[in-house]
C-alpha cells in the first residue's frame, strides 16, 4: 500500500508517485497515464482505455471485410 500526499498544483490537485510505484505502472517522465473510475475507486493505467475498444472494433470490421480488404490490396 502508498500513501500519497495531495497537494496544490496551480488551480489543480496532484500528487507524487513513488519511484517503485511508477516501476510497477512501466511509466517513466512525460508519460500519459489514464485514470478511469470503477467500482473500487480509481483504476490508473498507462493503457489508454479507448484503444481497446478501438482494435476490438477494427477486429469485428477485419473479419466482415475480410474478403473485400484482400480484394482491394490485389489493387
Amino acid at each position: 500500500m502508498y500513501t500519497l500526499k495531495v497537494r496544490m498544483v496551480g488551480n489543480s490537485y496532484g500528487f507524487t508517485l513513488p519511484k517503485e510505484l511508477a516501476d510497477m505502472l512501466k511509466i517513466n517522465v512525460g508519460d500519459t497515464i489514464f485514470a478511469t473510475p470503477s467500482q473500487d475507486g480509481v483504476h490508473l493505467t498507462p493503457y489508454d482505455p479507448n484503444f481497446e475498444k478501438a482494435m476490438k472494433a477494427f477486429e469485428r470490421t477485419n473479419r466482415k471485410y475480410r474478403n473485400a480488404f484482400r480484394e482491394l490490396a490485389k489493387g
